[in-house]
């Protein structure tokens, strides 16, 4: 899935400063630092007592879990954490940062922790394909690949950019955008929280994605760490069961 524009400039000159820690290090302090969003519902957002709640959250705790250590989260903006990462702020991020080659070259992924798409949302009897989007406005969060993908949607009238998808779900209510583009995920559960299943609809996904968590490039024993608990999650039923609870399906890649 998303997002982020990333400036490899900055993240190089972070990487020079950086304090990256290897997993020997994070098991002598007893607790694994991890980064994430908090504004990205259902995978990662505050809930009505103020704290982290969603499925990348849950998975995040299973994680330290089966590495015993203690989780320790850091919310920030998305477009820094990243950055925040190659500085060593934290030891890993979950985000739901789909796999790009750019956000490759600066950072490690470990394998997917899920598989989604970016899906055009519009209100009943508008545009549902890539193609219907001719001559029409466009939302979507800044720097994320939704953006990217929109832009690259031949006709496409103007794509407006957005700090927060909800910021864009309201213009596209309010009737100033024509569609909004997001993770499918992200769109069934805005509709269904909101009750909105007779307002708005799903239309087809413009592009398919594999999302996964990143560590500080070549720090190798955090990354192997990572990868094996999250196998094990995957062998023993815990990631189904945390899946099944969010969605209503094992959103695993296939």
């Amino acid at each position: 899935m998303r997002k982020a524009i990333l400036i490899l400039a900055a993240l190089a000159l972070s990487l020079s400063l950086a304090q990256v820690r290897p997993l020997d290090q994070i098991r002598r302090s007893g607790e694994i630092r991890i980064g994430t969003e908090g504004e990205f519902p259902p995978f990662n957002f505050f809930d009505e007592r103020g704290q982290l709640a969603g499925f990348e959250i849950d998975l995040g705790n299973a994680l330290a879990a089966r590495l015993n250590l203690r989780p320790q989260w850091v919310a920030q903006p998305f477009d820094t954490l990243l950055i925040q990462l190659g500085q060593g702020r934290f030891d890993f991020v979950i985000a739901s940062h789909g796999i790009t080659e750019e956000r490759a070259r600066a950072v490690d992924f470990t394998n997917p922790h899920y598989c989604t798409g970016g899906v055009i949302v519009s209100r009943r009897g508008g545009p549902r394909t890539a193609r219907d989007l001719q001559g029409r406005v466009v939302g979507v969060q800044l720097g994320t690949t939704y953006m990217e993908a929109a832009q690259r949607i031949p006709g496409v009238r103007q794509v407006r950019t957005y700090p927060r998808d909800p910021d864009a779900l309201q213009d596209l209510l309010a009737g100033r955008l024509d569609a909004w583009i997001t993770d499918r995920f992200v769109a069934k559960e805005a509709i269904r929280e909101r009750r909105l299943e007779n307002t708005l609809q799903l239309g087809e996904l413009v592009f398919q994605e594999r999302v996964a968590m990143a560590v500080a490039k070549g720090n190798r024993t955090v990354l192997e760490a990572l990868n094996r608990a999250l196998a094990d999650l995957m062998r023993d039923g815990t990631y189904a069961q945390l899946s099944q609870r969010w969605f209503g399906e094992d959103v695993r890649c296939r």
